[in-house]
C-alpha cells in the first residue's frame, strides 16, 4: 500500500531576485512516479490557500513531484507585491522551473488557477520544460481581473501610484504598473501557440471568471475543456475540488496512454 504523500520547504530566487518559498509535496513511498507538477496560486492567494494545496497533495498522491510556490510579495516569499505585475509572475514562473529542473525534476505539467492560470500560459510559451499545461477557472485576458477593482481603487492606483484592493480576506496594495501591464499580454495568442496539451478546466459557479472568459481560452489553446459543474471559483467544496484533481490526472493519464 503506498504511503501518503509527504511535503518539504523549497526556496529559491524568483526573476526579480526576492526569495521566494515553496513546498515540495513527494508521492509517498510504493506510489508510481508519473513526473513533475509546477503550481501558480491564483491572484493575492498564496501556496497554502485550500485550493492550492488540495491541488498540490492530490497531484503528489497521483505520482506527481509538486512544487507550489508563493509569487513575489505574497505569503512567505520577499518583495512588495505592489511592485509587481503580470510580467513578473510570469518571470517567477519561469524561475521556478529553473529551480525544479536543477532538483533533477523535468520535464513538468504547468498547473496554474484563475490568475496564476494565464501567467502559466504566458510561461508556458517560452519554457521549453514544460510538457503540458492546466489552466484552471482562468481569463483569456488578464485585463479581466480589472473587473474586481472598484472604481475608487482604480482611481487611486492611477492617481497615487498604487492603492488597496480587497479581493481575498484582506486588503492588499496594488501598483500602476500592475494595471498598465495587464493591456501588455495576449494570453489567447499565447495559447494558440503553445504547441503543447492543455486542459482548461471550469468552475460551473465561477462568479469571478465568467464561463465566457474560461471557454475562450480553451478555444484560442485548442484545449480539452471539463466543468465542473456547481463549483465555485476557489473550488471550495471537496467534493467539486477531488473532481478537479482526478480530471487532471485522468487528462494526463490520457496522454501517456
Amino acid at each position: 500500500m503506498a504511503a501518503a504523500p509527504t511535503a518539504e520547504r523549497f526556496e529559491f530566487p524568483g526573476g526579480a531576485g526576492s526569495p521566494l518559498a515553496g513546498v515540495l509535496h513527494r508521492p509517498g513511498s510504493g506510489t508510481q512516479v508519473a513526473g513533475a507538477a509546477l503550481l501558480c496560486h491564483c491572484f493575492t492567494c498564496s501556496k497554502d490557500l485550500f485550493t492550492t494545496t488540495r491541488i498540490a497533495k492530490g497531484l503528489a498522491t497521483g505520482g506527481y513531484l509538486t512544487l507550489a510556490f508563493d509569487f513575489t510579495g505574497l505569503g512567505e516569499s520577499g518583495g512588495e507585491l505592489a511592485d509587481t505585475t503580470v510580467a513578473t509572475n510570469v518571470s517567477d514562473i519561469t524561475a521556478a522551473a529553473v529551480a525544479l529542473i536543477r532538483r533533477g525534476a523535468g520535464p513538468c505539467v504547468l498547473v496554474g488557477h484563475s490568475l496564476g492560470g494565464a501567467a502559466a500560459v504566458l510561461a508556458a510559451s517560452r519554457l521549453h520544460t514544460v510538457a503540458q499545461v492546466v489552466a484552471v477557472a482562468s481569463p483569456a485576458s488578464v485585463a479581466h481581473v480589472e473587473h474586481l477593482f472598484t472604481d475608487d481603487a482604480l482611481e487611486q492606483i492611477r492617481s497615487e501610484g498604487s492603492g488597496e484592493v480587497r479581493i481575498g480576506p484582506k486588503p492588499v496594495r496594488i501598483g500602476r504598473d500592475f494595471l498598465e501591464d495587464l493591456h501588455q499580454h495576449d494570453v489567447a495568442a499565447a495559447a494558440s501557440s503553445l504547441g503543447r496539451p492543455m486542459l482548461v478546466v471550469q468552475a460551473g459557479a465561477d462568479a469571478v471568471v465568467g464561463r465566457g472568459q474560461t471557454e475562450a481560452l480553451a478555444t484560442a489553446g485548442s484545449a480539452a475543456l471539463h466543468t465542473v459543474a456547481g463549483a465555485d471559483h476557489l473550488f471550495t467544496d471537496r467534493g467539486h475540488s477531488e473532481e478537479l484533481v482526478q480530471t487532471i490526472l485522468g487528462w494526463l493519464r490520457g496522454l501517456r496512454a
